[in-house]
């Protein structure tokens, strides 16, 4: 008898840490190269496995720009035993890596159409490669929004490029933060109240939100109350996803598994189990 065949997408590649950026005290950038072949495609929104050797694995979404064919990019926030041995991760090392996997953003689909990307915390990582996509083919999408919140200015990701961002006169950008300092001179608020400040046209508008599920709880209802359609709108259900390919169940969401039907889900599809607390 001969021994079953392990699936490829069960088998990590081995990876290695290229270089990193530190963003914030607990959060890092990983910039991560295949020792061998290339770096496979991927499309904005759709996650990896990433493999702590002696620790675990964990789904961590690609935050890099897919234009970028030698590394993905990861940004790895400190919140368990395996982030934590991600997140400590330096340059020259080598980790496991297995994806990408699921559903992306629709970047392409949207085109021709406005653009407003909404992004709670550190759910600005999964979304970044789409804006990437937006901001490189600008010309084919009508206005572009994007909205942001913080808890804190400090715990702004990626503030170099933020301040890029803003310097263009094609896209609206717009921050709030839940605590200012001294320094703020932005808006102080919640996330959803952001959509008040948005120029676009919500017949024409397809929004994409990744964060904590409260905040994009109350960021639909803004844009639903705005004009935008449910299907229109998109989220990423990033929980709970540990096989990847929708064996373990872990991720199960109603009918559906995150790992493989999202983690980006038409709101449309999931809006009857979204409001059902701890599905």
């Amino acid at each position: 008898m001969t021994a079953a065949r392990v699936p490829d997408s069960f088998v990590p590649q081995i990876y290695r840490v290229a270089r990193t950026r530190r963003e914030l005290a607990d959060t890092k950038t990983l910039a991560l190269v295949p020792l061998a072949g290339e770096r496979p495609a991927f499309a904005p929104g759709q996650f990896n496995m990433l493999y702590a050797f002696g620790v675990g694995e964990a789904a961590i979404s690609v935050s890099g720009d897919r234009r970028d064919r030698h590394a993905f990019v990861h940004t790895v926030c400190n919140v368990g035993a395996v982030s934590a041995a991600l997140e400590r991760l330096e340059a020259g090392t080598t980790i496991g890596l297995r994806g990408p996997f699921g559903t992306g953003w629709p970047v392409a689909a949207a085109e021709g159409s406005d653009i407003v990307i909404i992004a709670g915390g550190l759910g600005l990582a999964p979304l970044r490669p789409a804006i990437y996509d937006v901001l490189a083919n600008r010309g084919r999408y009508g206005r572009v929004v994007i909205l942001i919140g913080s808890r804190h200015p400090k715990e702004l990701l990626y503030r170099r490029e933020l301040a890029q961002w803003r310097q263009r006169q094609d896209v609206q950008i717009e921050i709030t933060v839940d605590h200012a300092d001294a320094a703020w001179h932005g808006h102080v608020g919640v996330v959803p109240a952001l959509v008040a400040h948005a120029a676009f046209d919500p017949r024409e508008t397809v929004a994409m939100l990744c964060g904590p599920e409260l905040m994009m709880r109350f960021t639909v209802n803004a844009l639903r109350d705005a004009g935008v359609s449910s299907e229109r709108i998109y989220l990423s259900m990033e929980r709970n996803m540990k096989c990847a390919i929708g064996l373990c169940g872990r991720c199960q969401f109603g009918p559906a598994f995150i790992c493989k039907d999202g983690p980006v889900m038409r709101f449309d599809t999931i809006a009857g189990i979204f409001a059902v607390p701890e599905i």
